[in-house]
C-alpha cells in the first residue's frame, strides 16, 4: 500500500457524521459529555463564536477569532491558546467531518470548572474549549423572510459574546410561533438587532446599519457587507435607525454568518422592503463571490 492510500484509509476511518470536542477530546457529539461543574452550567460565565467551512475551509476565521479574543478581554478571561493554537484545533474538527460541503463551526470557552461561586476561580485551572462542526447549509437568499418586532430588554453588553443568550431564545421562539423567520429588537424608536442576526437597511441607495456601540454584535458578516460597500462604490452610514425607518426603508437586510445577506417582506404582519431588489441582489452575489472564493466551494443560495 502507498504512504497516499494509507493515509486516505486512515482518513476514512477517523471521519464523524460530526464532531464535539472538549478539552482535546473528540468524539460524536452525541457521545460528548461536559462536567456538572463547568462554569457554563452555572453562570453561562463564557464566550463563543461561530462561522461556516466549506470544502474544509473555514470562512472568515481570522475576523472570528479576534471578536473570540476580544470577548475574552471584556470579560476578563484567560485563555491558554493563542489565535494559531485555536485555528488549528477548529481546522482539526473540520478536517475530522465526513464531509466537504457547508458545515456549522461552533466553538465556546468558559472560565473554567469548579464549586458553584460567583467570584472568578483562583485555582489556576485553565478555562475549557468546547468546539462542535455538524452539517447545515448557508440560507437561501431568493427567499424573503418574515420579521416580528420584539422589545429588546437584554443587558447592555451586546457586544460582548457570551453564552448568556435566554432573550434571544425567547425572542425567536415568539418569532416562531408567529409564523416568522426572526425577531428584531428595538429599545424604545431603535432598531438594534435580531435575535441571531444583525438588521440592516437601504434608502435611497445608501446602506444603513446601527454602529457598533455596546447594543449590539460586532456582527463579521456585517463588517464583510461594509467592505463590500466600499468595494462596490456603495454609500454606507453606521448610524441608528428608528423603526419608522425600518418601515419606510426600500430594503430590510438580514446578516448573520449563515446568512449572507437576505431580505425582509414583512415585520409584524405589515409589508416591508422590496423596493430595491438590483441593489440587494448586488451586494448578495458580492457576499457570496467572496464565500466562494476564499472556500472554494460553489453556493446555491442564490439560485
Amino acid at each position: 500500500m502507498t504512504v497516499f492510500a494509507f493515509l486516505s484509509a486512515a482518513r476514512r476511518r477517523c471521519v464523524m457524521k460530526n464532531v464535539g470536542y472538549y478539552n482535546g477530546e473528540i468524539g460524536e457529539i452525541e457521545k460528548m459529555m461536559v462536567p456538572m461543574n463547568d462554569r457554563a452550567m452555572y453562570f453561562g460565565d463564557g464566550v463563543y463564536d461561530a462561522t461556516y467551512a466549506a470544502n474544509r475551509k473555514i470562512f472568515e476565521i481570522d475576523s472570528h477569532i479576534e471578536r473570540f479574543f476580544n470577548s475574552f478581554k471584556a470579560l476578563r478571561m484567560p485563555f491558554q491558546m493563542t489565535r494559531e493554537e485555536l485555528k488549528a484545533e477548529l481546522q482539526k474538527c473540520v478536517d475530522l467531518m465526513d464531509s466537504d460541503g457547508e458545515v456549522f463551526v461552533y466553538w465556546q470557552c468558559t472560565r473554567g470548572t469548579g464549586m458553584r461561586n460567583h467570584l472568578f476561580p483562583t485555582d489556576g485551572k485553565p478555562a475549557n474549549l468546547l468546539i462542535t462542526v455538524s452539517e447545515s447549509s448557508l440560507v437561501n437568499l431568493t427567499v424573503p423572510m418574515k420579521t416580528i418586532l420584539v422589545e429588546d430588554t437584554r443587558f447592555l453588553h451586546c457586544n460582548i459574546k457570551t453564552l448568556n443568550l435566554i432573550p434571544s431564545v425567547m425572542a425567536y421562539q415568539k418569532a416562531k410561533e408567529a409564523g416568522c423567520n426572526e425577531a428584531i429588537f428595538h429599545r424604545g424608536d431603535r432598531v438594534t438587532e435580531c435575535a441571531h442576526s444583525n438588521v440592516h437597511i437601504l434608502k435611497d441607495g445608501v446602506f444603513r446599519t446601527a454602529p457598533t456601540d455596546n447594543l449590539i454584535l460586532p456582527g463579521i458578516t456585517r463588517k464583510h457587507l461594509l467592505r463590500i460597500c466600499e468595494e462596490c462604490h456603495i454609500p454606507y452610514v453606521e448610524e441608528a435607525f428608528s423603526v419608522d425607518e425600518l418601515f419606510t426603508a426600500d430594503e430590510i437586510i438580514i446578516s448573520s454568518a449563515g446568512t449572507l445577506g437576505v431580505g425582509v417582506c414583512e415585520v409584524d404582519g405589515k409589508k416591508a422592503g422590496g423596493k430595491d431588489p438590483a441593489l440587494l441582489r448586488r451586494l448578495q452575489e458580492a457576499a457570496v463571490a467572496d464565500f466562494e472564493r476564499e472556500t472554494g466551494y460553489k453556493l446555491s443560495v442564490l439560485d
